[in-house]
């Protein structure tokens, strides 16, 4: 059989290769079939899913070619419909200068296909559900998209739900994530740019960024971040977030993210940049702002007065989550004369039969609160809402009536443990703040509460993301710098973007009339 295009023969050919490189140590392919296929077979030895399936196709002068493909992972019927089918039923392979152009256009009926002799690639395809042809006598080899994922339906997020707004969540599926956010910004100023990450896995990911919009220099130290990248693996965004985040030790976050592709639109309009992880439906935004933890999507699809309200409460509650039970230890601990007589003499006869000191109460209640927590969220959606109920009132009541716990120290916890709800994205600085505050404040009293207070504040500004202050976007205080910050401006009087974030501040170029 005539070899085309390279005018020589395999068995020259061969041997001009395997004296140059090794079959062993080759990154590529060398465009000699049985050379190439024994050496894929030995790449994937012992993978019973990478299925080698060879035929001849051509009724006049039959080649051999071999399709190369993960069972699983493919569409086994656009595979017999548009690349085994038309082989077979092909009177004659092409020859020529570009033999494999003309199968491209004339032949194969697939909307992707690529020319390859990189092994790299070739291996990184095969595995993710293209399909590898091999045709005999070919230079280069085809590497076709047949991807077939199972993959759950687009859905609300659980930890995300909202009563007005899109429904809509992030999926498994990065591809699924991108025409999400795609449909949303139909602009030729979306840029989306992938990126590799882990030596075994070789995760992919996608840069998400509107051009003009988004700080250059903040994406070019996007990227100087995940090419100092060097792990193994990555199977989540949580990976990427603690190698690339700001102050790897802080109990703040850094860089955002979300389950919802409204989020991540309104992100990107602002400036933002999103990083889409394959394999996960969580999306980080970058840079961060600290008043972003006391936000929600579902602030701007309701009124800005009750949005305003609801981010009022949301402050107001972190502040009584983290403060409360050291301020109540101080005060019973060392500062009895703050409180009205009636009510230290309540405080103090419920506490005359309790056997425990009251700061070492306090940590026992709490450590029992966080376990029933974390228990309800481990355990199945209606089994862990009744655990966490029951299990609260039982021993709540039980502690009291057995003389344990005072009901003081119940109705402080409970209290602290319902203001947590409110801003689910702080759990970790919650815990770190609570703790040590009530420590200090079980040694130092009122001084400890102001201290642990202050090391917070002191703490919290020095917080930066990429390069942006967390707790401000803009040096000036004026009325554009603060408008979407502790309370939510209407609409038509946010003119500008947030000014770090963005090189284009303006948002919208004048007040509507009817507004005016």
């Amino acid at each position: 059989m005539r070899w085309f295009g390279l005018g020589k023969s395999k068995k020259d050919f061969k041997k001009q290769v395997d004296t140059v490189v090794p079959p062993q140590n080759r990154g590529f392919l060398v465009g000699c079939y049985d050379d190439d296929i024994a050496h894929l077979k030995k790449v994937f030895e012992n993978d019973d899913p990478i299925e080698f399936h060879e035929l001849n196709a051509g009724d006049k002068d039959p080649v051999k070619v071999c399709l190369i493909f993960c069972d699983g992972l493919v569409n086994a019927e656009e595979i017999d419909n548009h690349l085994i089918r038309p082989l077979t039923e092909l009177e004659k392979m092409p020859t020529g200068e570009t033999p494999t152009d003309a199968l491209i256009s004339k032949v194969f009926q697939v909307n992707s296909v690529k020319k390859t002799k990189d092994l790299n690639e070739v291996i990184l395809g095969i595995t993710y559900g293209d399909t590898l042809l091999i045709i005999d006598g070919f230079e280069e080899a085809l590497l076709f998209n047949t991807k077939s994922f199972y993959s759950r339906s687009v859905a609300e997020p659980e930890g995300e739900k909202v009563l007005s707004g899109p429904r809509e969540g992030f999926t498994e599926i990065m591809m699924t994530n991108l025409s999400l956010v795609r449909r949303r910004l139909r602009t030729d100023r979306l840029k989306m740019r992938y990126h590799k990450l882990g030596q075994q896995t070789n995760t992919q990911l996608c840069i998400a960024y509107l051009d003009g919009v988004a700080e250059p220099n903040l994406i070019e130290e996007l990227f100087r971040r995940l090419d100092k990248i060097d792990i193994d693996g990555i199977l989540d965004a949580n990976y990427i977030n603690e190698l690339i985040r700001d102050k790897g030790f802080s109990p703040f976050r850094s860089i955002g993210n979300t389950e919802r592709p409204d989020v991540v639109a309104a992100k990107l309009l602002e400036g933002r940049i999103a990083v889409f992880v394959d394999g996960t439906p969580v999306v980080l935004t970058l840079p961060y702002l600290f008043i972003e933890n006391f936000q929600s999507n579902e602030d701007y699809y309701q009124n800005f007065y009750y949005a305003s309200f609801a981010r009022f409460i949301r402050i107001v509650g972190f502040l009584l989550t983290t403060l409360v039970p050291a301020v109540y230890i101080a005060i019973v601990a060392f500062h009895q004369e703050m409180l009205p007589a009636p009510l230290i003499f309540s405080i103090a006869a419920e506490r005359q039969s309790v056997p425990l000191p009251a700061a070492l109460e306090a940590f026992i209640m709490l450590i029992v609160f966080e376990i029933l927590r974390e228990t309800g969220l481990r355990m199945q959606t209606n089994v862990g809402q009744a655990l966490s109920i029951v299990g609260a009132l039982v021993v709540g009541q039980a502690a009291v009536e057995a003389k344990l716990v005072a009901a003081p120290m119940i109705i402080i916890v409970a209290l602290t443990g319902i203001t947590s709800l409110l801003v689910p994205k702080m759990n970790t600085p919650i815990l770190v703040i609570r703790f040590g505050t009530l420590l200090l404040a079980s040694c130092l009293g009122f001084l400890g509460v102001i201290v642990g207070f202050s090391l917070t504040l002191a703490h919290m500004l020095t917080l930066y993301s990429f390069g942006v202050w967390q707790l401000g976007t803009s040096k000036k205080l004026k009325w554009q710098s603060v408008k979407d910050t502790a309370i939510r401006a209407p609409w038509w009087q946010m003119i500008l973007r947030p000014e770090p974030l963005s090189e284009n501040t303006v948002r919208q170029k004048k007040r509507p009339e009817a507004n005016q």
